[in-house]
């Protein structure tokens, strides 16, 4: 098995939607990311979690609909070509 760009591509897609099957109040409140955690002040930048826990949010927001096309066109490949 080599290490090819469609490798790396499958592993990318593969983590993408591992995030964005990540449901807020089943898994993230139980780890302590949910929505109402690290809420800061005016002014001050947001702390590593805040900002994964908006990346989370982001991905699952944006790429509900891509990914479904993304997927498919990999299930489709990965039939015709093994």
């Amino acid at each position: 098995m080599a290490f090819t760009l469609y490798s790396l591509l499958q592993a990318v897609l593969l983590f993408v939607n591992a995030v964005a099957v990540l449901h807020e109040e089943r898994f993230l409140r139980h780890v302590g990311w949910g929505s109402d955690q690290g809420i800061g002040g005016f002014g001050e930048e947001p702390g590593i979690k805040a900002q994964l826990t908006n990346l989370i949010r982001s991905i699952r927001t944006v790429m509900r609909v891509p990914l479904i096309a993304v997927n498919s066109i990999t299930i489709i490949l990965l039939l015709l070509f093994g």
